[in-house]
């Protein structure tokens, strides 16, 4: 145990973990529509800072997790957290590099497409799943509060000598 805490990896899983709870956390419905996407922003952070450690079959395994969490199609929110982090750990090198400003913009390109990802596999499984608008509320949102996660989780990173 203590080598998973020297290196960081409990640290990574408990901020993971943290992320899936308030990605599930209820919310009043007023509200409910702009819900960041916690956990896909919290991935994100990781595939960038760690792309060899944390990237597409993590993503994976966590969007299944969130589908059984969520009573969702089971599959779905995996593929969209496995392609979204797919494009992250590709462009990983120019994500470190870019200000936090253009950061912040591909955070919400990305949570988009997460939520493309979304629609297209309902449609294609489901069928007939109607076109809103209001999925894109969440990336609005992420847009906001990326800042602080970033900051947070660097600290975090810095604190405990994630490597």
């Amino acid at each position: 145990m203590s080598a998973h805490i020297a290196n960081g990896r409990f640290v990574v899983w408990i901020t993971l973990f943290i992320g899936m709870m308030f990605q599930i956390m209820p919310l009043p419905h007023i509200v409910a529509a702009w819900r960041p996407d916690w956990l896909l922003m919290v991935m994100i952070y990781w595939a960038v800072a760690l792309p060899h450690r944390y990237s597409i079959l993590t993503a994976w395994l966590l969007g299944v997790m969130l589908d059984v969490l969520l009573g969702a199609t089971l599959g779905v929110r995996g593929l969209a957290f496995a392609l979204t982090i797919y494009i992250v750990v590709l462009h990983f090198q120019r994500l470190r590099n870019f200000p936090r400003w253009q950061q912040t913009i591909l955070v919400s390109v990305f949570v988009c497409i997460y939520h493309l990802v979304i629609y297209w596999t309902e449609f294609a499984i489901v069928g007939g799943t109607p076109f809103n608008t209001d999925m894109f509320l969440p990336a609005f949102s992420s847009l906001i509060i990326w800042w602080w996660i970033f900051w947070f989780l660097r600290n975090i990173r810095r604190r405990y000598k994630v490597r």
